[in-house]
């Protein structure tokens, strides 16, 4: 995906398409990685789309805010959690005005936001870990630099793709538990299918 000057509207035009753009299941990360937060914690998905992630962890027993720049994803979003009996507060939110509120959550899920360029993303990393409260977990995933030879998703930009370094320079203040960079093949809809070169990361904020 080529970088955009409008991504509301882009990320509308997407989402405005029959069906979802990438699927109803949670990602695998996620999934795998879930457990970290006991039922009732607050945790926040950004930039979550159609809600594939924030529905599933309500249906796990979180309290869940989310949010996305595209009215026509949220309003999905809402529509799907509504079928499912999932609560969840959803929000539209420009993520690069965002004020990140400070140690309000016990978990951040934060998949595949890799329209960032490295100035907004090194701000929205910097707000990830400043909204986690002392002993909070973020989950995070993102393609890594082989991703750009096997195009099954993500921006097609090595500027905005993940490498193990990065995370770890980029959460400093945070303990790593896991930081795996791996190869799988996805199946999340049309938007990321096939063989994919990925980074995923578990990290704690000090007690």
């Amino acid at each position: 995906m080529a970088a955009f000057t409008d991504a509301a509207a882009t990320w509308d035009k997407r989402f405005s398409q029959e069906g979802f753009v990438f699927g109803t299941e949670p990602n695998e990360w996620l999934r795998g990685h879930a457990q970290v937060w006991k039922a009732g914690a607050r945790v926040l998905c950004v930039a979550d789309g159609e809600g594939r992630n924030s529905v599933w962890l309500a249906q796990r027993g979180l309290h869940v805010d989310a949010f996305d720049i595209s009215e026509v994803g949220a309003r999905k979003a809402r529509d799907f959690a509504a079928r499912q009996g999932a609560h969840v507060n959803f929000a539209v939110a420009d993520i690069a005005e965002l004020d990140w509120p400070e140690a309000v959550y016990d978990g951040v899920a934060a998949i595949f936001f890799q329209f960032a360029d490295p100035d907004l993303r090194a701000a929205i990393f910097s707000g990830l870990a400043r909204c986690l409260k002392p002993g909070g977990t973020l989950v995070l995933q993102g393609y890594g630099l082989r991703q750009l030879e096997l195009r099954t998703g993500g921006p097609g930009m090595a500027s905005h793709l993940y490498t193990a370094q990065l995370l770890r320079d980029a959460f400093a203040q945070l303990e790593i538990v896991e930081l795996r960079e791996y190869e799988a093949e996805l199946a999340e809809g049309s938007g990321h299918c096939g063989q994919s070169a990925l980074i995923g990361l578990v990290a704690r904020k000090p007690a």
